[in-house]
């Protein structure tokens, strides 16, 4: 319904009735069933995210649950990795025409940024290797690589690396680009230690991190982890060590500024500034959509949701809508203190202290 290839506008579902039409009895309709079936939406098997809306009802005076699902403007949408289209009264896995149709329908310079292309660029901005290799495997059901009938251009396009007439969107660039930050300026990271707890202080590593999000994420971590620094705290007859600052917390809250930072009017790097003390990372891109400053650690809202898609593909984001609590749960588990955020409209920025 989300891929809506008949043009219906989206469509809706009835939980708790047959397909007779016969309502079927003792249907849950709670708050917590409702919740369930919500959360559908986030745990990451639909990708790009649908938008739909579910809630109680009422169908021949029986309580059922309804669902309205949105025709998506980011298409196609795949569940685990097949997408699937409803011309009729059927569903079914779409063929290589309904891709194509899906692909060509959606309109990229209506849509966010990320699936915009990038004024200049052909394919050859592209690691079309890093794609075959690592990104397709990710993205896509195995039973559809198998199939083999679809040409790279295809399916670059399916998956919004690249429009329809071969242009890569940002999205492509961001993923498996060769070069990113040469066509989006501020598709960098920027890592910073101080040997110090001011920004006066020596600086004794500074690197730039120019890759797309595969070659990002495979420098970030080793970087991240030799900067760690590990004592021994006794449990009793036991000795257990501690680092000054849990790894999983870092790379959350890293992927977290990777994937919601505004990379359309910044070209501000997001930036890792490592002190004695504590770290702070900056991230350029304020609030956006239903997230405010007074709501961002419990609303999830996304700017860029076919690079959020693709992260979580990836692998690189376990659960959408989690990432803050997340972090919080892995510092209080190493004996850190709460991370403290500062956001603004422009920006948004993370104080993890060390270890005491």
């Amino acid at each position: 319904m989300a891929n809506d290839l008949a043009g219906k506008g989206g469509g809706d579902i009835l939980v708790g009735v047959a397909d007779d039409g016969t309502p079927v009895e003792d249907v849950d309709v709670s708050d917590r069933a409702l919740l369930a079936l919500t959360d559908l939406r986030d745990d990451g098997r639909i990708l790009d995210r649908p938008c739909f809306t579910v809630q109680a009802a009422t169908y021949r005076g029986k309580p059922v649950v309804h669902i309205h699902v949105e025709a998506s403007a980011a298409l196609p949408v795949r569940f685990e990795g097949v997408v699937w289209v409803r011309p009729g009264p059927t569903t079914r896995k779409a063929s290589r025409e309904d891709e194509r149709v899906l692909a060509e329908r959606r309109r990229a310079g209506d849509g966010p940024f990320d699936t915009r292309p990038v004024p200049g660029t052909t394919l050859d901005d592209l690691d079309l290797d890093l794609f075959r290799q690592a990104y397709l495997p990710s993205m896509v059901g195995p039973e559809v690589i198998e199939e083999n009938g679809r040409p790279t251009e295809l399916q670059l396009s399916s998956l919004h690396l690249a429009t329809p007439d071969g242009r890569p969107t940002a999205l492509g660039l961001l993923t498996v680009g060769l070069d990113p930050s040469s066509r989006i300026p501020g598709a960098y990271l920027q890592f910073v230690r101080y040997q110090g707890l001011d920004l006066d202080a020596p600086v004794v590593d500074d690197q730039e991190l120019r890759q797309n999000l595969v070659g990002m994420a495979a420098r970030l971590e080793p970087l991240l982890r030799s900067n760690l620094r590990t004592r021994l705290v006794e449990e009793g007859f036991r000795e257990t060590p501690q680092p000054d600052y849990p790894l999983e917390a870092l790379r959350e809250i890293s992927m977290n500024a990777l994937m919601h930072r505004n990379y359309e009017t910044s070209y501000v790097p997001v930036r890792i500034a490592w002190f004695d003390d504590r770290i702070e990372l900056t991230n350029p891109g304020g609030p956006y959509g239903q997230v405010r400053d007074d709501n961002f650690d419990r609303v999830t809202d996304y700017r860029n949701p076919s690079f959020a898609a693709a992260m979580k593909g990836l692998g690189y984001v376990n659960r959408f809508g989690r990432g803050i609590g997340r972090v919080q749960a892995s510092l209080a588990r190493n004996g850190n203190p709460p991370a403290e955020f500062q956001v603004d409209d422009s920006s948004w920025a993370v104080t993890h202290w060390r270890a005491s």
